[in-house]
């Protein structure tokens, strides 16, 4: 190792992290309308993750994990998601 140069990259990236509260409870209640809305959800957040720059990185259940390069757009992403969702499910009973 002596003469090798070992090269470290570094990168700044912010994480957005999201998941159903109550999604098992949920899925226990209607798992056929659980899982309906949880796509619709999803496409929702696939869309505004990435029209603000950002990159699911993973997906398991009912959560996603996303990097931006940006904590601006992180965070952006983020109130518009919970606007959208928000506006998307106000049909839908609270329980």
């Amino acid at each position: 190792m002596g003469s090798q140069k070992h090269r470290v990259e570094r990168r700044l990236a912010a994480i957005f992290a999201a998941d159903v509260a109550g999604y098992s409870r949920l899925t226990e209640q209607d798992e056929v309308g659980t899982l309906h809305t949880l796509a619709a959800c999803r496409a929702i957040m696939d869309r505004l993750i990435g029209e603000h720059g950002g990159r699911i990185a993973n997906t398991a259940g009912d959560s996603v994990l996303a990097e931006f390069p940006s904590a601006v757009e992180a965070v952006a992403c983020a109130v518009e998601v919970q606007q959208a969702l928000s506006q998307a499910t106000q049909d839908t009973p609270p329980d």
